[in-house]
């Protein structure tokens, strides 16, 4: 991005928009050089559109449950996405699993926030998962949105430890707390040119970035 033109994000949510406000807090501060060109949400009445509407951004809301299929709900979504001309589309709690085509038309130029250490533990439900598993550590991975859900190339890791008395609510907050660290950060490497996807892989300052990415370890 030259420094004349704003990168332009969109942020697609479903509920709460915590890492909305992380991105709206960074931006406001000029931490984050971008303009966030519009919140959409496929649920009505969600948290996250009122901070978008605190904030003053564009936002709008396309309920998924007006659509009779996956494919034609996520043709709409690309049409009025396409209309705030985004560089960057952010999925912050986007609680859709995405068609091909959908991921296709914004690869390498869309991403997503998982709270796990990716590989590990796509999907649903992943606090309670590692506890179980009797892992030491956990976190959360930001990366670029592919056709495999959770499975494209990872940008940044934050790292926690699993506490003996974490319940799956109190490791949530601890890795919460990561979430609203690094996704700015993230973005803000793309807004600046400094990251991309290429061949399926995530490149830093022209660099190939490692299988998970650039990692902040506070777990030592």
């Amino acid at each position: 991005m030259t420094s004349t033109k704003l990168c332009r994000v969109v942020v697609l949510i479903s509920g709460g928009g915590t890492n909305l406000q992380a991105l709206i807090d960074a931006q406001q501060t000029g931490e984050l050089p971008v303009q966030l060109a519009a919140v959409i949400s496929n649920r009505p009445g969600v948290k996250g559109l009122q901070r978008a509407a605190d904030a003053g951004i564009p936002h709008g809301i396309l309920d998924h449950k007006a659509y009779a299929s996956r494919e034609h709900f996520d043709e709409a979504l690309i049409q009025l996405i396409d209309s705030h001309k985004p560089d960057l589309v952010v999925l912050a709690g986007f609680m859709r699993i995405l068609t091909p085509a959908f991921t296709g038309h914004y690869l390498g130029r869309m991403l997503n926030i998982h709270p796990s250490l990716l590989p590990k533990y796509q999907g649903l439900h992943t606090h309670q998962r590692a506890i179980d598993a009797g892992d030491s550590c956990h976190g959360v991975t930001v990366h670029f949105v592919t056709a495999e859900l959770d499975g494209g190339p990872a940008v940044v890791q934050a790292k926690v430890n699993i506490l003996a008395e974490d319940t799956a609510d109190t490791l949530a907050q601890r890795v919460q707390a990561q979430e609203h660290i690094i996704y700015p950060l993230a973005v803000k490497w793309f807004a600046k040119g400094d990251l991309l996807m290429e061949n399926g892989l995530s490149l830093l300052n022209g660099e190939l970035l490692p299988h998970c990415g650039h990692l902040i370890d506070h777990s030592g």
